[in-house]
């Protein structure tokens, strides 16, 4: 694997620039595969459907979320080993993820189906888009075991020191997306099913071509699935759960705000829906951030070097900020611009563009929370992160944002989300001060015996 970094020695600043940027650049892929996919819905069936997939996407993260944050637990596990010079745990503890996270994937891609109508209903989804909404949802959960795959695989390859590969798989899926839509929306008549059937086809390909690819040309040390042993399944159990637990934490929480959004009619949700996929763009350095601090501080963690697990998270806060608070005032100063892309009506784009202008300048404080808290989940504090979240979302953010939204109206929801940002990075920075996150040892069974 010669595109894999060994994070235990060299210039850290350097190598969390190197190893970031194609993080960065496949965040980039994955945000404009949601883009382009707007585009086109909205663009040719109008602000009901760019409604009904704004309102999809946070319920598919929500049914998807314990898978995604047992998938978190991946890069805490396998990077430690890496660090750690284990190549037999690694290659067991692979094999309990791929086993564990498949069987995951498929029973919550069959119980979002089922379920469909129940969720919408509890969302409060507009009449006018529910069928729509539903018919989308149901499709997408059809294919949920290729989406899962496709991050999942990169997920590996990060842990392991490679952030360069995973682009290909994501650049398929994107190429092959933006082909399929307007050729299934327009051509087919096929409307919002074309929407979620492109997306599915797409995502497939590219989970077979990241099978292919990993196996063959990046040798990750995959075996032949076979159901893992007593202590691996205890370990993912420990450190999956609570980290699949704080991914619905926020999804459930993104969800809620939905809820809230969604009171206020559909054209506030197709422009929320619109500046949802713009301030994706303000966040992708945080979310690059703290998947690459997860990534060095492992290994780091794993090799018992403490100085430089805190110059990582000292050298991330500083490039998140620095990052974030340009990307804002780009954002900030061509709102309207970017969110008229999405839409031509005109109460649409108005609100979409105040929520944006009002939100931008808060995502730094949300890139903090990201570094620390990848650094410290590192470390395998699971529970302790998961406490942080229920903090930000069901203390902060759901309640801030009801009562801001209730006494200011629509305009009362970016201040609402803005506020419970620098709230919750307060928090972030406490514990990862005075946190006992650097007393844990996820691999303490295997050396007491």
């Amino acid at each position: 694997m010669n595109n894999t970094y060994d994070f235990t020695q060299g210039n850290i600043t350097k190598q969390m620039i190197f190893f970031s940027l194609p993080i960065f650049f496949t965040n980039m892929l994955q945000t404009s595969y949601q883009f382009i996919d707007s585009l086109w819905v909205g663009n040719l069936l109008g602000s009901d459907a760019l409604g009904a997939i704004s309102l999809a996407a946070p319920v598919i993260f929500t049914v998807l979320s314990f898978i995604i944050g047992v998938n978190s637990a991946t890069l805490t596990v396998l990077s430690q080993r890496k660090g750690s010079g284990d190549d037999e745990g690694l290659i067991e503890s692979l094999n309990a993820f791929v086993v564990v996270l498949t069987v995951l994937s498929v029973t919550f891609g069959i119980i979002g189906f089922i379920f469909t109508d129940a969720i919408l209903t509890f969302l409060g989804t507009p009449e006018d888009i529910f069928e729509t909404t539903k018919l989308y949802l149901r499709i997408n959960f059809l294919g949920i075991l290729f989406l899962f795959g496709y991050n999942f695989i990169g997920t590996v390859l990060r842990a392991l020191g490679d952030s360069k590969t995973p682009i290909r798989f994501v650049l398929a899926a994107v190429i092959l997306n933006a082909g399929l839509d307007p050729l299934f929306i327009y051509y087919f008549d096929w409307g919002i099913e074309g929407a979620a059937y492109a997306t599915i086809i797409a995502q497939g390909a590219a989970f077979l071509y990241g099978v292919i690819y990993s196996v063959w040309k990046s040798k990750v040390p995959f075996t032949v699935p076979h159901w893992p042993d007593g202590k691996e399944t205890k370990r993912i159990t420990k450190l999956g759960v609570p980290a699949g637990l704080q991914m619905m934490t926020i999804s459930a929480g993104v969800t809620a705000i939905m809820a809230i959004v969604a009171s206020f009619g559909t054209q506030v949700v197709a422009g929320f829906g619109a500046a949802q996929r713009l301030d994706r763009v303000i966040m992708l350095p945080a979310f690059t951030l703290g998947a690459a601090v997860n990534s060095m501080a492992g290994q780091n963690i794993g090799s018992g070097l403490w100085d430089r697990v805190s110059e990582i998270a000292r050298n991330g806060i500083i490039l998140i900020l620095s990052v974030s608070f340009t990307i804002s005032a780009i954002i900030f100063f061509s709102a309207e611009t970017l969110v008229s892309l999405f839409i031509n009506d005109a109460e649409t784009i108005a609100f979409g563009t105040t929520y944006l202008k009002t939100i931008a300048f808060f995502y730094p404080f949300l890139g903090i929370n990201f570094v620390l808290n990848g650094v410290v989940k590192a470390a395998g504090a699971m529970v302790q992160v998961l406490v942080l979240n229920i903090i930000s979302f069901w203390i902060l953010r759901v309640p801030l944002t009801y009562l801001l939204s209730d006494w200011l109206g629509e305009e009362g929801i970016a201040y609402g989300i803005g506020i419970s940002f620098v709230l919750s990075s307060i928090f972030a920075i406490g514990y990862y001060k005075y946190g006992k996150w650097r007393d844990i040892e996820i691999f303490e069974q295997e050396v007491e015996k």
